[in-house]
């Protein structure tokens, strides 16, 4: 399930933080403040309370399966965040800047974390991985369709976790490019 993201979403995601506690609960499953906080480097106040945050506007919830009085867990509430940048007006720019750009810091740290460890991985799992670019010449209604098409492959190849899975990172970003 996708979350489109308005003004007031936004505002309540676009923080550094709350992008990464969104992210590792989407990719790790439902943890709690203080699990998080010793991933991130930060106190379980401060993920407790940025967790709160992204509840307030419907990103987590509490897991009421896990935990206890003392112990709080949370998971999230979509599996996908959707930005659609021309629905945001001329006050919304610096959030969303701030947002997109954390977007883009953490798919950079994904990547580079890759290339960290590529060698524990198998012959099979480095063959099949990419990291490479394209260079096109399109149309906006052009690259509207290519997005949307990719968006319906990616779909194509959701479902469940089976054995022999692994989580698999795919990123994409498709933009015009400046003159130089």
């Amino acid at each position: 399930m996708d979350r489109k993201l308005d003004a007031k979403s936004l505002r309540g995601l676009a923080h550094p933080l709350r992008v990464q506690l969104l992210g590792l609960l989407r990719s790790d499953g439902p943890a709690t403040a203080t699990q998080l906080a010793a991933r991130v480097g930060e106190s379980s106040g401060t993920t407790s309370w940025h967790l709160r945050q992204l509840a307030e506007h419907g990103f987590v919830e509490e897991d009421a399966e896990r935990g206890n009085r003392r112990e709080r867990w949370w998971r999230a509430v979509h599996e996908h965040t959707v930005v659609t940048t021309g629905d945001f007006g001329p006050d919304e720019q610096g959030p969303l800047a701030s947002y997109l750009y954390e977007v883009a810091s953490a798919h950079y740290r994904q990547s580079t974390a890759f290339l960290a460890e590529r060698h524990q991985w198998s012959a099979e799992w480095t063959g099949a991985a990419s990291l490479s670019d394209t260079l096109l010449s399109l149309r906006p209604d052009e690259l509207g369709e290519l997005t949307r098409r990719l968006h319906e492959l990616l779909a194509e190849y959701r479902r469940p976790p089976e054995d022999g899975d692994e989580q698999v990172v795919v990123q994409f970003q498709a933009f015009p490019r400046s003159k130089p």
